[in-house]
């Protein structure tokens, strides 16, 4: 499946050619493989196997660079011929003899970058210590930059097809929602709930099909949705507890998150009037939405809410979405938070999620959304309220 045309990738590559040629890189080495994909298309779950994607400002296109095995998933996946697909052999994988970014030092002392100024993601989850370690050793006379984000502030603003898969995507993600507060009911499992918003997840609608997400849901029960980053059990549900699910749809490996919370009973009027503060808020920053303001204006939109209700928050409440490799479907650029003074542009994409983590629960209502000329467009329907079923 094509799921982009060949000039498409060519335009991410020039963009991201142009902060090369900004930061002083000559050669870029990519370990992500949310950044791989946006590069090169390639989308396999080899990752836990050193890969790379190197992109020179001397050619055209990028070249993927993996375990030979994988380099039949990359035949299938990315747009650039054979000549671009470079495999090393199995016996470097797991091997106490050798190291597969030994063959990649030679591979770039081959082809005459061996003294270039070297761009690598120092702080990706998936660039080591020991792969730098072996690289600098083994390219003594290359100098190397730190490019960490470079590619990710080049995603920042997205095409029409990824703003195209990220509504698909909100479409799943409100599907999967829904499942789960139908099975939300006294005496049913929280992991039988979860079951049901991944059976939607990975199944999609009759229209569109899902797939895998980057991450689990954060999903908590009780007490434990006090926290944000927790997981659900299989204790059965009883009257009186809050259900906190944070989840999102994915279409193509591009995430649309979505937050709510579902109550075992009648809530409380304290967590119907917090929920109607953060919906308050989490609309006064969608409204506030426009090209050419910085992100810390939309911060301060839900601040000037919640302090008229003597509420204080200090966390971040959004970041930008779009791609998602394990472990995060965040872009880790900027945030929605005060100092942040980066500029929204059309096709940039956001999840704004103004939790709240109390004492004894935690309350949510989030939207992922695309910034367009005329505001913000929210890539999933669902109603934005506390839901609530009979104990």
């Amino acid at each position: 499946m094509v799921l982009f045309e060949r000039d498409e990738f060519l335009d991410r590559a020039a963009r991201a050619k142009k902060r090369m040629v900004e930061a002083g890189i000559d050669i870029l080495l990519i370990a992500s493989p949310a950044n791989q994909f946006w590069l090169t298309g390639y989308d396999g779950w080899s990752f836990y196997t050193p890969q790379m994607v190197i992109l020179a400002l001397d050619e055209e296109e990028p070249i993927w660079y993996g375990r030979k095995m994988d380099s039949v998933g990359a035949r299938f996946t990315v747009y650039m011929g054979e000549d671009k697909i470079i495999p090393y052999p199995d016996a470097y994988v797991a091997s106490p003899d050798g190291h597969p970014m030994e063959y990649l030092a030679g591979l770039i002392k081959d082809r005459g970058w061996g003294g270039k100024r070297i761009g690598v993601e120092k702080d990706d989850y998936y660039y080591t210590a020991r792969w730098h370690e072996i690289l600098t050793r083994d390219l003594p006379n290359a100098t190397f930059v730190d490019a960490f984000l470079l590619i990710n502030w080049c995603r920042l603003t997205k095409s029409e097809r990824e703003i195209h898969y990220l509504r698909e995507a909100g479409t799943i993600g409100a599907a999967a929602m829904r499942a789960a507060i139908e099975a939300c009911e006294v005496g049913v499992r929280q992991c039988d709930v979860m079951a049901e918003l991944y059976k939607v997840t990975v199944g999609g609608t009759p229209e569109i099909g899902g797939t895998f997400p980057c991450k689990p849901p954060n999903a908590m029960v009780g007490e434990l949705c006090s926290a944000p980053h927790l997981s659900w059990t299989d204790e059965r549900l009883k009257p009186g507890d809050m259900f906190y699910i944070e989840q999102g749809g994915v279409r193509h490996r591009y995430h649309s998150p979505l937050s709510r919370c579902v109550y075992l009973g009648k809530p409380t009027q304290a967590m119907t009037d917090t929920t109607a503060v953060i919906v308050e808020g989490l609309e006064a920053v969608l409204a506030t939405v426009k090209p050419g303001i910085a992100l810390e204006e939309l911060e301060a939109a839900w601040r000037g809410v919640i302090a008229r209700h003597g509420i204080v928050k200090d966390s971040r409440i959004g970041y930008p979405v779009g791609i998602g490799y394990p472990p995060t479907w965040g872009e880790l650029t900027c945030s929605l938070r005060q100092g942040d003074k980066t500029i929204l542009e059309p096709g940039m994409t956001f999840h704004c999620i103004p939790a709240l983590w109390l004492d004894k629960y935690g309350l949510v209502v989030s939207e992922s959304f695309v910034v367009t000329e005329t505001g913000a467009e929210t890539f999933a329907n669902f109603p934005r309220v506390l839901f609530a079923k009979d104990a």
